[in-house]
C-alpha cells in the first residue's frame, strides 16, 4: 500500500486510530471592542453571543465558563464566540465591563 498526500487512512492495526494534524484556526482581527448581540434560534429561542474578545482559545473558554457560571445558564465556546442561553446581555455587559473591556450592545 502506497502513502501519498490524497490518503484517508484512520486506522492501522497495531498503531491504532490516526490523528490527522488540522492547523489551528487563527482568530479574527478585533478592534479592541466586545460586542454582545442576541440572536434568535429556531422555535423562538434566543442566544446572547459575545465576539471581539482579545484572548487566545484556553482563556476564551475559561471565560466562557465563568460567564454561563455567573449567568446561571449554558452556552459554548464555539469560531471564537462564546454564546450564552438566553438574552443575558446587561448581566454580561455589566460582568464584562467589570472585568476592564469596552463594550458595546450590537444590533436591534
Amino acid at each position: 500500500m502506497q502513502n501519498d498526500d490524497r490518503s484517508t487512512l484512520v486506522y492501522v492495526t497495531g498503531v491504532g486510530r490516526i490523528k490527522e494534524d488540522k492547523p489551528e484556526r487563527a482568530a479574527p482581527r478585533r478592534d479592541g471592542i466586545v460586542r454582545i448581540s442576541l440572536n434568535r434560534l429556531g422555535g423562538g429561542k434566543m442566544v446572547s453571543s459575545v465576539s471581539g474578545v482579545p484572548l487566545g482559545a484556553a482563556e476564551l473558554e475559561e471565560l466562557g465558563r465563568e460567564l454561563k457560571r455567573k449567568c446561571g445558564t449554558g452556552g459554548t465556546v464555539k469560531d471564537w464566540k462564546i454564546e450564552i442561553q438566553g438574552d443575558k446581555r446587561a448581566v454580561l455587559k455589566a460582568e464584562l465591563e467589570k472585568r476592564g473591556y469596552t463594550v458595546k450592545l450590537a444590533g436591534g
